[in-house]
């Protein structure tokens, strides 16, 4: 535990390790607070596409954290990034919210729900307005051979209580269902996630630690980019799947609120 106060930026998951719902899990203010207090870098790293930075900032205000619009980084904002960087002016048919739609337009990206015009990228994000509709469209540009990409491959967002609702990778498992095809996922496990915050910041990958909740994305993701991981049991994960998980975390916890403690003493 006392190599953790060496790092220089925590890459902090939202759903699952920061709140849960509309409820803030214990201790997650406090560790932001310490987080300011010694100066050391944070950014939230969230693969749910389905709100903008901005709907993050207002959302942890409402919670009692007051933070800055850049230290959001969504999988959306990787995902348009990513887009604008392998063609000028593109034309995507986007499968997500009022929320990310904006989002991409706010960043120069075209968007259509015609799917006869010349549509550069079909995006599947977690689109929680979902229409059978763009699922129908979706399953023949995907056929047709239109570059297919997902901003995330969670299978399901966790709520209080215990319960979840499908996510972007339950989509995903529906279109391969159909056409047997799989999209390029730009969020957690993917790097890309880790190289957007490192060109952000100028750190070296040795200054960072993910802390999440999921297995196959938050600790996954860290695996990858060889940086240090924190699992966090207070999400989707819990302790009897760590036997049987194909991921080994560095650092396994029940909370954020287990690092209040070790990072109040640090400085």
């Amino acid at each position: 535990m006392e190599e953790i106060k060496k790092v220089k930026c925590f890459l902090l998951d939202m759903d699952g390790t920061i709140y849960l719902g509309n409820n803030l899990i214990d201790g997650a203010k406090d560790f932001i607070e310490i987080l300011k207090k010694s100066n050391k870098e944070f950014f939230f790293f969230t693969n749910n596409s389905s709100k903008s930075p901005s709907d993050y900032v207002e959302k942890l205000s409402n919670l009692g954290i007051a933070i800055s619009l850049n230290k959001i980084i969504t999988s959306g904002d990787v995902t348009s990034s990513y887009i604008l960087n392998k063609k000028d002016n593109p034309l995507v048919y986007l499968l997500g919210t009022p929320s990310l739609e904006k989002q991409f337009l706010e960043n120069g990206i075209r968007l259509t729900t015609d799917k006869t015009k010349g549509i550069d990228f079909l995006v599947l994000g977690f689109d929680t307005t979902l229409e059978y509709k763009k699922i129908w469209d979706a399953h023949d540009l995907i056929l047709k051979g239109i570059p297919y990409i997902a901003t995330n491959p969670d299978y399901v967002c966790p709520l209080a209580d215990g319960k979840s609702m499908p996510d972007c990778g339950a989509l995903i498992s529906l279109l391969k269902t159909s056409t047997g095809r799989e999209p390029l996922v730009i969020g957690k496990p993917n790097t890309l996630m880790i190289d957007f915050v490192q060109d952000k910041t100028g750190l070296s990958k040795n200054d960072f630690a993910m802390m999440g909740d999921r297995l196959y994305t938050d600790i996954q993701t860290a695996i990858n980019a060889d940086i240090t991981s924190i699992l966090v049991l207070s999400g989707e994960t819990n302790r009897d799947d760590l036997p049987n998980a194909e991921q080994e975390a560095d650092y396994v916890l029940n909370s954020v609120k287990d690092l209040v403690g070790l990072l109040q003493n640090s400085f």
